[in-house]
């Protein structure tokens, strides 16, 4: 087998080329944690996220009764969101670094869940645009 980390200068490009295919390959369970840990290391963890943005806390706490009572996250959204995503509040793919601190240290906390059975942030979060409800629907 290839040793983990290279010490001499042309090493280094062998290890990035061997742990690429490793990854979908052999790598045993040490190798997929290292995996996971030299994504955090990189910044390049994106979250698919949805939300539901108020000006008026009050709002936005009656946005949140209507899903606590059930109602799917992407009709409470369509509903009650002030911003342009309006549909269903569905923001896409975001990265880290593209989102305002609260928003993003909230997304990337977040479990994954469905707009059916949404894990959500309670209380809403507070940031320069208003409250959000945030929901992650995917990770990577």
């Amino acid at each position: 087998m290839p040793p983990k980390k290279g010490k001499g200068g042309g090493g280094n490009k062998q290890d990035k080329n061997a742990g690429k295919g490793g990854k979908g390959g052999k790598g045993g369970a040490s190798g997929g944690s290292e995996a996971a840990e030299g994504k955090e290391k990189k910044g390049g963890t994106a979250v698919k996220v949805r939300h539901i943005l108020c000006e008026k806390h009050s709002k936005v706490m009656e946005a949140m009764e209507k899903i606590k009572a059930g109602q799917k996250f992407s009709e409470v959204a369509t509903a009650y969101s002030e911003d342009k995503a309006r549909q269903g509040g569905d923001l896409g793919w975001m990265t880290r670094g593209s989102m305002v601190g609260p928003f993003q240290d909230a997304a990337f906390a977040l479990s994954k869940s469905t707009v059916d059975k949404p894990i959500y942030t309670d209380p809403p979060i507070k940031t320069k645009f208003g409250y959000h409800i945030i929901m992650v629907e995917g990770k990577k």
